[in-house]
């Protein structure tokens, strides 16, 4: 048997030597002998293209005007049966089966003996595609067996492994889409079960590890720890911004204005950069490799934003971007910024084809901060490694996404779930634009701080009766939405200005007694509002930056207040969003965060309660006002503290630790051993027991203030009620039998289950919760049924995100 699969070999090397000249004169036939061929052959056949999948495509050529390349594609697929025989020829001794394909294919080959040129191109035509299909199956079961041969004495077969429940129902899998994605012939899958067992264990892992393959070198990284081999550096601050300039990149409006401002704010991240360092007193801190894709600016989404840069349109996203990636850079770290899918694509090393494939080895970057239309990206671009690589990436969330919205199934089953929500992340790596709920991270943006004789100068140039309208889009002026009474009051006690967006005329929704100066670029804004006693709101947009640089260049801001509070239940604004938060005004931060006399929030609807505030503006005078938390220095030190402390890749300990005997005992046991709290003087709040063993934590213990909400009250307005925040890192601290024992709570039932306003407790019902699922750990749920555990903290002041310890 030996020698007629040799004899095949070299009848099949024969063949290709009596073919190789033919080939060559194929290919320099004249036009007229072409068509002089072709008239002969009088019909049509099939043929492949070198440069499409070998085998897989069919053209259809027919005689006549298309006939002039039909030799050269034979020839073309000459070439590739010719590639694909000398493969074959180095093949080591085969199978019976594959001896006997190897006669066959040699008995065919001898059918193709020379009988006259046209005939022998004919049946060339006839016979190549089957022909090909046969060689392209002799050369994959050869190469199957030899792989096998080469390291195991039999076929591949699926394992049936209890610890890869999986495993057989991806090899189905595989084997019914193998092709549907570039990504698997990447990393080696030919369509045989030894490729898939060898993609479905060394690149995923639904599969075990193959005993016959060469595992000297190191396995795939599938943990959430990211390794590397470089060593630890210290990040230094920068004050120069010309590097972070060329990263961003030019040719759209919306990165032109985003370089803008980081150039006129330069000054103030170097001076605030010095300070910080001073505080830090030279304390360590790692330089992180940082990718930055902002996905709501790549021409995947659509960029909407661009073009209206320049048209009045939104720009608090792109001062925010901004300030993140010059926060970013200041604070030292190594960045890269994406703003497209193909350059996304790029720094993660994603293998090329659809997004089927995860990558392999350690993710190359610790951090990647993006926002939802870059996390939709990701999905489709990663894969699988998404999941394995989410807890590195912080979205950033204009409006915030509280945990009932995040965890996709819980989302699903209760009616929470939108078209923004359900990444399943801990509700922290959502990073907001203003301290909307505590569940969520607060990123914050920068305002331009003045210092003191740049206050003087511009208390002392006000103009008294000088009014702001806050609104660059004609659509917010719309007269029949309600706005005639209260700017007609306006219009009595103050000249009132406009910075409205318009191209060839006056916008017809602004009245003829407002001085419209048009779009203003950011500099002549400014001094229009050093100028202004009052900037004032029209009810939208909801919570951009522009109220905070009017207070801080001297401004009194006026706002609407709303009744019934804006919220997905009754305003479209916020239906679908990841939030259940109630608006109580247009500017909730500047309401409860500053407050009069810098901001008054009054009812528009009311006209003698908006005259009275219009005249009491008048009379009163303000310094600007800038709250630390949106300074240069607020934004670097908060920054920092999320980067150094906050961990999300490292699983937390179970708490109380699974052998503590306290885990065990009954809500009317005797004090056990465990974690204890005790009653703060003269306060409702227990803190953490200072004799009690403080596991490591961020925010520390020390910071816990421990308390019981109302029926129907969340944890945030619990908390705010007692000049505190909630705290969602802490409440895996107070979700146990301890803490409600600490307050007292009477329970006959205790149960753990899977529900967002849970550690709670019902006093009529004597029943306590506590939460089975950590993702669930939410402030702001809320139940009139139940009080709820919640776990406050203290805070700096001016910094709200950080408490006091927290640096």
């Amino acid at each position: 048997m030996m020698t007629g699969n040799i004899d095949g070999k070299i009848m099949i090397r024969r063949w290709l030597v009596t073919f190789k000249p033919f080939r060559i004169f194929v290919v320099g036939i004249g036009f007229f002998s072409l068509c002089f061929l072709m008239t002969s052959l009088g019909g049509q056949f099939s043929a492949k293209r070198l440069g499409d999948s070998p085998f897989t495509i069919r053209t259809e050529v027919m005689g006549g005007v298309e006939s002039r390349g039909v030799l050269r594609k034979i020839s073309d697929m000459l070439e590739v049966i010719l590639k694909r025989m000398d493969s074959l020829s180095k093949l080591d001794n085969s199978t019976t089966s594959d001896t006997r394909r190897l006669d066959e294919l040699s008995s065919a080959i001898n059918r193709f003996q020379p009988a006259g040129l046209v005939e022998r191109i004919q049946a060339i035509a006839q016979n190549v595609s089957n022909m090909a299909v046969r060689v392209e199956q002799i050369l994959q079961n050869s190469m199957a067996a030899g792989r096998v041969r080469d390291g195991s004495s039999g076929q591949c077969e699926v394992p049936r492994d209890p610890r890869y429940p999986d495993c057989p129902g991806k090899v189905d899998w595989m084997r019914a889409r193998w092709t549907s994605d570039p990504c698997y012939a990447f990393y080696g899958v030919d369509g045989s079960d030894c490729s898939f067992l060898i993609y479905l264990s060394e690149v995923e892992w639904f599969c075990p590890p193959l005993a016959w393959r060469n595992h000297s070198s190191p396995p795939t990284v599938h943990t959430h720890t990211r390794q590397t081999a470089t060593t630890k550096r210290q990040a230094a601050f920068r004050t120069d911004l010309s590097s972070l300039l060329d990263l961003v990149g030019t040719g759209k409006e919306s990165l032109s204005f985003m370089k803008r401002r980081m150039r006129r704010l330069a000054s103030q991240w170097g001076t605030a950069a010095q300070r910080l360092h001073a505080k830090l007193r030279q304390r360590w801190r790692e330089q992180k490799k940082i990718l930055v894709h902002v996905g709501f600016l790549t021409e995947e989404s659509g960029d909407v934003f661009s073009p209206k840069v320049l048209k009045g349109g939104p720009l608090g996203e792109m001062v925010q971007w901004a300030d993140i990636l010059t926060a970013l850079h200041v604070l030292g770290h190594n960045l890269k910024i994406s703003m497209s899918v193909k350059e996304l694509q790029g720094f993660l090393g994603v293998p090329p084809g659809r997004g089927s494939c995860p990558l392999t080895g350690p993710l190359p970057f610790d951090l990647i901060y993006t926002d939802y239309h870059g996390m939709q990206q990701m999905k489709q671009h990663m894969g699988l490694s998404l999941k394995r690589h989410k807890c590195h990436i912080r979205v950033i969330d204009t409006f915030g996404t509280e945990p009932a919205y995040n965890h996709e199934d819980y989302a699903t089953l209760h009616g929470y779930r939108t078209n923004w929500g359900y990444w399943n992340l801990n509700s922290r790596q959502y990073m907001t634009m203003f301290p909307h709920t505590p569940d969520n991270s607060f990123m914050g943006f920068v305002s331009e701080e003045l210092n003191d004789t740049e206050k003087s100068s511009i208390m002392q140039n006000k103009v008294n009766n000088m009014a702001v309208v806050y609104g660059k889009e004609a659509s917010m002026w719309k007269l029949q939405q309600g706005k005639e009474g209260f700017l007609q009051i306006l219009h009595r006690y103050m000249e009132v200005h406009g910075t409205v967006y318009y191209e060839t005329q006056r916008p017809p929704e602004v009245p003829a007694y407002v001085k419209n100066h048009g779009l203003l670029p950011q500099h002549e804004l400014q001094t229009l509002l050093r100028k202004a006693k009052l900037f004032i709101g029209f009810g939208f947009p909801y919570e951009g930056p522009a109220p905070l640089e009017a207070i801080a260049n001297g401004c009194i801001y006026l706002q609407p207040k709303f009744h019934p509070p804006h919220s997905s239940l009754n305003h479209e604004f916020f239906r679908g969003k990841p939030t259940s938060r109630e608006v109580s005004s247009q500017h909730p931060y500047a309401e409860q965060y500053i407050g009069r006399p810098h901001v008054m929030t009054v009812d528009y609807n009311n006209s003698q309660e908006f005259d009275s505030a219009i005249r009491e503006i008048m009379s009163t005078k303000v310094e600007p006002y800038l709250p630390y938390e949106y300074t240069c220095e607020g934004m670097l030190e908060r920054v920092h503290a999320y980067i150094q402390h906050q961990d999300f890749c490292t699983p937390e300990a179970p708490f109380p630790p699974a052998n503590s005997s306290s885990s065990k005992l009954g809500l009317s046991s005797p004090a056990s051993p465990g974690p204890q709290f005790f009653l703060l003087p003269n306060s409702s709040a227990l803190t953490w027991a200072p004799n009690a063993n403080a596991p490591l934590a961020w925010p520390p213990l020390s910071s816990l203030r421990l308390l019981a909400s109302q029926e129907g009250q969340s944890c945030v307005e619990a908390c705010q009620r007692a000049n505190l925040v909630c705290e969602p890192a802490l409440f895996r601290f107070v979700n146990n039998k301890e803490a409600l024992r600490g307050l007292e709570v009477q329970c006959e039932v205790v149960e753990a289950e899977v529900n967002h306003v849970f550690p709670a407790f019902s006093v009529l019902r004597r029943e306590c919760g506590l939460q089975k699922d950590p993702l669930l750990y939410s402030c702001a749920g809320l139940s009139p049924k139940y009080r709820r555990l919640c776990p406050c903290r203290d805070y700096r002041r001016g910094q709200v995100a950080l408490c006091r310890d927290c640096l």
